[in-house]
């Protein structure tokens, strides 16, 4: 494993996916322990792409109190029903919550119903106490959930919204082989905002593969600029990012 620190944000390199899945399951199950020890419970944000598969897989195996944890997700379709094979609450059952116990609560976000009332109704979810991790990866366009650059705010007033994805966004889906073309994409989705993923306590990101190469470049060595939603974690005081040789192929010593 390679170390090296981009401003405030730690960022490590595993020989594989499978490495990086394992050592980020630790990470984040250690975090979730030491919350439960101090404070009783825990609340985590998950991420639901291709990209945490082996992150996943690894973190159902590792022992957690999971009747302790408070379980939300970042992003889902408008209009997808929670059983449409690529929503992401479906994600999120197939490939966490059936394999785990169950959580003191599960907050999914029901996009097929009018955005407006769900909008209210996740945000005063997440407000009731703090986030204390955030599990996550970055977009092929550098996207944080579904914070594509041209609706990415910094220092966005709400936390959850609806968006429009963009062209890069919704090829992303086609290329994990979530939809089979383009126009099967969704046009619209709800998300939470950056600075709702930005005030989690702790930040573990997972990005392998080379099709995020492009993005962790731009992320670890341009500006911090929303043209980059990523770049925004090199000034959070407690993230990890964790990457595999393919997706940290563009970066130089």
């Amino acid at each position: 494993m390679k170390i090296v620190t981009y401003d405030s944000l730690e960022v490590r390199t595993y020989a594989t996916r499978e490495e990086l899945g394992e050592a980020a399951a630790s990470l984040a199950a250690e975090a979730i322990r030491a919350v439960i020890a101090t404070r009783g419970e825990a609340r985590v944000i998950f991420a639901c792409a291709p990209s945490q598969w082996e992150f996943l897989a690894a973190l159902v195996r590792r022992p957690i109190t999971w009747g302790k944890v408070t379980v939300f997700h970042m992003d889902e379709y408008v209009g997808l029903r929670a059983d449409h094979p690529q929503s992401f609450r479906h994600f999120l059952y197939l490939h966490l919550l059936n394999h785990i116990d169950e959580p003191q609560a599960v907050h999914l976000l029901r996009a097929e119903r009018d955005p407006m009332h769900e909008i209210a109704r996740y945000s005063h979810l997440l407000a009731e106490k703090p986030i204390d991790l955030v599990c996550m990866g970055i977009g092929e366009n550098g996207h944080l959930a579904f914070n594509d650059p041209p609706v990415a705010d910094f220092h966005d007033p709400r936390l959850v919204k609806i968006v429009e994805l963009d062209e890069g966004c919704r090829r992303q889906q086609v290329n994990d082989g979530c939809f089979p073309d383009f126009d099967a994409v969704p046009t619209h989705a709800l998300t939470l905002t950056i600075p709702a993923l930005m005030g989690a306590a702790q930040v573990c990101c997972c990005a392998p593969g080379e099709r995020k190469a492009n993005a962790v470049h731009a992320a670890l060595l341009g500006p911090i600029t929303k043209e980059c939603p990523a770049s925004i974690l090199r000034r959070h005081p407690h993230a990890v990012l964790h990457l595999d040789p393919a997706s940290a192929s563009h970066l130089t010593e």
